[in-house]
């Protein structure tokens, strides 16, 4: 979770929301690692989760990726759910719970699905941490509005 949350302040600093995430293998080596663009790419898909998928997907030139842990520090959103799926990553690891767009618990559980593939969630890793970058984010923009 640390590399996570060094790769959210990374987006911070950058000007957008504060989402870094982390994809491990079996060993625990990092294989890719990212967060949140959409702002600078004007690409709407380009979540943390997304950006850390496709690294690790070019990287190991497949776009299956099992036996794998991605790690964010916030609950993954549906479409990232999604892709988590179809790249049969094994578990997802996450910090702050996202009521508005939390696909494995707090809108919906993607995992109690019937799809092909099942994904084991961790939650609530390193949580009041995760929580309090991105509280803190929204609150400096408010402040700023």
């Amino acid at each position: 979770m640390d590399l996570a949350l060094t790769q959210a302040r990374l987006a911070e600093a950058a000007g957008e929301v504060p989402i870094g995430a982390v994809l491990v293998d079996e060993a625990g080596k990092v294989i890719a690692s990212g967060f949140n663009q959409p702002i600078s790419t004007s690409d709407p898909t380009a979540h943390a989760e997304m950006v850390v998928l496709r690294a690790a997907g070019g990287l190991l030139a497949n776009y299956r990726l099992p036996g794998t842990t991605l790690v964010a520090t916030v609950e993954p959103c549906l479409m990232c759910a999604g892709a988590l799926v179809n790249a049969r990553v094994t578990r997802v690891v996450y910090g702050a719970s996202e009521p508005k767009w939390g696909a494995f618990g707090s809108l919906l559980r993607v995992q109690d699905l019937s799809l092909n593939h099942r994904i084991e969630v961790v939650a609530g890793v390193r949580e009041r941490e995760c929580g309090d970058l991105l509280r803190e984010f929204f609150r400096k923009r408010r402040e700023q509005a």
